[in-house]
């Protein structure tokens, strides 16, 4: 991309770097704050592994290893590939079993006190010999668990296999369910961890004015879903999770993934970022604008301000101590002409993805189903519209917020169409 550029809203150029489109944007974080961030949340998985009452807390998924120890190695490959795992041991140290040929990634990090490699046993590294190798690898963990677990013989972990599972048992350990201690442990930010977060979302947003000044007729939607990928990954930036970009006709319904189809004067362009940036932290904001930057026609306005109506009264229940079910039944009605087309959630956590807790939209809102508790200072949660009905285009917004002592403060600033 040449400096060089035509901005039909030059709030949206401020979003690149000043000195020039072509040029990254530079982080501002100290490295203060990093270490600050990385001894809070290891603190966080320690404090709710004494709540589990559990010897040890077994960990795979990327991003909770991301979390605790701050490691990042092949993250999209090993979210389906288990070759590598962390153990914290509520009565000892915290140990880092790293694959083979990649120890350095971990070494000096702060949090970890023992690296060792990992021992994998997934069918694609095994074939016929998986079950000597789950042994191999449930032998180590119960040997650790025996040393410091002082009798307690219960383990925790967030996702495990089947042949894992029954390999630990087979040990006599207990296996307990842990993604309900990994979620709780980082559903309350640090201050440190908002910063880091906020970085983040500068990246995408400076994506989102990449994606915003080629947003013309004649681009396709994988062209424009590129743009994102790129300013996500000269910053730093991890993976996208979704490819939720899709223009005109394709909007609605919701859920079709970005496709060659070209945009065409006048469409609607919606997209949902769900972008894991720098640090691990995840930018979940969604916009809609035209293609061409023209102005919106009748329906497409009277679809846009539904969904701003529904934004605006949903993050004015943003308040620490409402419940979710309180939350729900004050939360916006959707018409009648929407539902049909409607997202099924009205709010979700989000932190190095989307996490807990989740509100679902008041139509899909379960009173048996439903989660319980409350919005608590420190959380940072997405509010979400989804706005279509028969035969128009789908409107998608949706903004950041961090929950505050006293109500929630917007993390994301790009502009809204009718600001």
């Amino acid at each position: 991309m040449t400096e060089k550029s035509i901005f039909n809203d030059d709030r949206k150029l401020t979003y690149l770097n000043s000195e020039g489109a072509d040029k990254p944007l530079i982080s501002p974080i100290a490295d203060d704050v990093l270490q600050c961030a990385r001894a809070y949340r290891l603190g966080r998985m320690r404090a709710q592994l004494d709540r589990s009452d559990c010897a040890a807390m077994l960990l795979y998924d990327p991003c909770n290893i991301r979390y605790a120890f701050d490691c990042s190695n092949m993250q999209v490959w090993t979210l389906h590939n288990p070759m590598r795992y962390a153990l914290i041991l509520a009565g000892g140290p915290a140990i880092m079993f790293e694959f083979k040929g990649c120890m350095r990634q971990s070494e000096g990090l702060p949090g970890i006190d023992e690296l060792r490699m990992a021992k994998t046993w997934m069918f694609m590294g095994s074939g016929d010999k998986v079950e000597a190798a789950v042994s191999n690898w449930a032998n180590e963990i119960a040997d650790l668990v025996n040393e410091y677990g002082g009798g307690n013989r219960r383990i925790a972990c967030d996702t495990l296999g089947g042949n894992g599972v029954k390999a630990l048992e087979a040990l006599e350990l207990t296996y307990v369910e842990g993604s309900q201690f990994t979620e709780i442990a980082r559903s309350i930010k640090s201050t440190d961890e908002i910063e880091l977060m906020r970085w983040t979302i500068r990246v995408c947003e400076a994506g989102m004015a990449r994606i915003y000044e080629n947003s013309v007729p004649g681009v396709t939607e994988q062209e424009l879903w590129a743009h994102l990928h790129f300013e996500n990954a000269r910053s730093g930036g991890d993976w996208l999770e979704t490819k939720l970009l899709t223009c005109g006709s394709h909007t609605n319904p919701w859920y079709q993934e970005c496709s060659d189809r070209v945009c065409q004067q006048g469409e609607m362009i919606s997209f949902d970022t769900d972008m894991i940036g720098p640090f691990g932290y995840c930018a979940d904001l969604s916009r809609s604008w035209t293609c061409g930057f023209t102005d919106m026609n009748d329906t497409q306005q009277r679809l846009y301000s539904t969904a701003r109506d529904q934004i605006e009264h949903n993050l004015a229940l943003v308040i620490p101590g409402i419940s979710f079910a309180e939350y729900n039944a004050k939360s916006w009605r959707i018409p009648k002409s929407h539902i049909d087309y409607r997202y099924s959630l009205a709010l979700h956590g989000v932190g190095m993805a989307d996490e807990y807790p989740v509100v679902p939209l008041h139509v899909d809102f379960d009173e048996s189903t439903a989660m319980s508790g409350h919005l608590e200072p420190g959380m940072v949660v997405c509010v979400e519209s989804l706005i279509g009905e028969a035969g128009s285009e789908s409107i998608k917004l949706e903004t950041q917020v961090l929950v505050t002592q006293t109500g929630y403060e917007r993390l994301d600033s790009f502009p809204w169409e009718d600001d």
